[in-house]
């Protein structure tokens, strides 16, 4: 059978003659959304620690990380190569000089063939485009930002720092320059349902972006939305809901987009909810026979 969606997998093969596996470090930056610029506290449903491999440490210097994440992976496939992957906090809010020191540092390493960079949209000058244009002609580079939510209601009630809007320019400036786009949107975030979460995927769909992350909402202990829905609880997807939902909403996404995950995986003793027990390949292959048994393939309602 045909696969039914556009997958990251097959994508980034095509990509390299070689197998690729991205590499998680961390570079120590910090946040607006954090750090008083914006507001402080972060979004109500960040905990950065939740992603964050156990090599990956800011203490330690983008060469060591590197290293310890090439000796992870290097046991099962010897001859591999990476992606740089600044992954924690917002990867573009510093100076230029201090992103090319890091960004460089990652690239100087002969096993690393490009960089994937997390940002917020809020934080990507005409400075960084630039440099960021400059470097994507040298090397693979994706920008990957946090949109979360094409609704400015929910964006406001999770403290998210920044509009729609914010999010629709940076994703057309990273595209102008021609560099690979990814997007973050979070499913089942406080006040979207079902309908609303659909109506989104075709706004999201419109818009130049390259790659697609998609995230079930997860409660992490000890940020806000742990405190919020300790108080006064709120839906959240079961397994069975969020493959639903999930055979409606691609359909409404363009087919040449690329998704890249379906799943947010953080580790067991910090989720609150919900607790599905399930790994991300185990989630993958309910989800391919579902959409496999009900003929359900990505781009069929795009207009």
């Amino acid at each position: 059978m045909q696969q039914a969606y556009n997958d990251f997998g097959a994508w980034i093969r095509r990509r390299f003659p070689f197998r690729v596996q991205k590499i998680s470090v961390d570079a120590g930056f910090s946040c607006p959304n954090r750090d008083g610029k914006i507001s402080r506290g972060g979004c109500t449903f960040c905990d950065n620690h939740t992603f964050n491999p156990s090599y990956c440490n800011s203490c330690k210097s983008i060469t060591e990380q590197l290293e310890e994440g090439k000796a992870f992976f290097a046991r099962k496939y010897p001859d591999m190569k990476y992606l740089a992957y600044f992954q924690a906090y917002s990867n573009t809010y510093a100076p230029v000089p201090r992103l090319k020191q890091l960004y460089e540092e990652a690239l100087s390493d002969e096993d690393v063939v490009g960089i994937v960079i997390g940002t917020r949209p809020d934080c990507l000058s005409p400075e960084i485009l630039d440099y960021l244009e400059e470097l994507n002609r040298r090397t693979f580079v994706i920008v990957e930002l946090g949109v979360e939510s094409a609704n400015d209601e929910t964006l406001l009630l999770v403290n998210r720092g920044h509009t729609f809007a914010n999010s629709v320019n940076a994703i057309e400036a990273v595209h102008r320059r021609g560099i690979l786009v990814g997007v973050h949107i979070i499913l089942g975030l406080p006040g979207e349902d079902r309908e609303e979460i659909l109506r989104q995927a075709s706004v999201i769909s419109d818009l130049p972006l390259d790659i697609l992350k998609l995230h079930q909402l997860q409660i992490i202990k000890g940020t806000c939305m742990a405190r919020q829905y300790s108080e006064a609880p709120f839906h959240l997807f079961s397994v069975e809901e969020y493959i639903e939902l999930i055979g409606e909403y691609l359909p409404l996404l363009r087919k040449d987009i690329v998704l890249e995950r379906f799943l947010s995986q953080s580790p067991g003793e910090m989720l609150l909810a919900p607790k599905w027990g399930l790994k991300n390949h185990e989630f993958v292959h309910l989800l391919n026979k579902y959409l496999e048994k009900n003929n359900i393939c990505q781009g069929s309602k795009v207009v």
